[in-house]
């Protein structure tokens, strides 16, 4: 069984003027079909086909540079348009909020937190939100398509909320101008999505 380009649950223009429809629609059908092809390319007649994406990824033998890049690829960008909505922005509520605001003192502190792993990652990358075994969060970032479910990568725990700080994700509309994309994020940002991740995180 081959994985599949997930499909969108808005339109490419649903989340402007925060990211902008021809990035959406590039990003979309350009970057993400690009690795989930390849990661079919490279697992198919190996003892990855018919596993999950993320059975794949914790046991990664990181060595395995198509599969580490094209099944980052394709997991990050799966969780990135799910973690966002038309929608979204505010803050998230509940257990969720409770767990912020024990990790990091206040949800604005955890705001200037993320922002900060996500601003200063150099190069490309990515920025996540995760949670461990009892609800604990933690902030982390990756490199290229690294993603906290893969060995040895600086992080740990399920991510629940993972930021694309790739020029790709944004350059159209922001150019060089990264904090102020990653600033528009938060006014789209699916809560409860997050929060539903958390929970089966947890």
């Amino acid at each position: 069984m081959s994985f599949e380009l997930p499909k969108l649950d808005y339109a490419f223009d649903a989340l402007e003027p925060h990211i902008d429809a021809r990035t959406m629609e590039i990003h979309h059908d350009k970057h993400h079909a690009g690795y989930t092809s390849k990661l079919n390319d490279a697992i198919k007649g190996t003892d990855l086909e018919g596993k999950t994406i993320e059975n794949i990824l914790i046991n990664l033998d990181m060595s395995n540079m198509a599969v580490r890049n094209n099944g980052g690829g394709f997991y990050n960008h799966s969780l990135f348009w799910k973690v966002m909505s038309p929608d979204g922005g505010g803050k998230p509520t509940g257990a969720l909020l409770d767990a912020i605001t024990d990790a990091f003192g206040s949800f604005e502190a955890f705001k200037s937190e993320f922002s900060n792993a996500a601003g200063s990652r150099f190069g490309s990358g990515w920025a996540w939100l995760c949670v461990h075994n009892g609800g604990k969060v933690e902030v982390c970032s990756t490199p290229n398509q690294d993603n906290p479910l893969m060995p040895d990568t600086g992080c740990g725990g399920t991510p629940i909320l993972g930021l694309d700080v790739w020029e790709h994700a944004y350059y159209l509309n922001y150019q060089n101008r990264r904090p102020d994309y990653v600033d528009a994020f938060f006014n789209v940002i699916n809560w409860e999505e997050v929060s539903k991740r958390y929970e089966e995180g947890k």
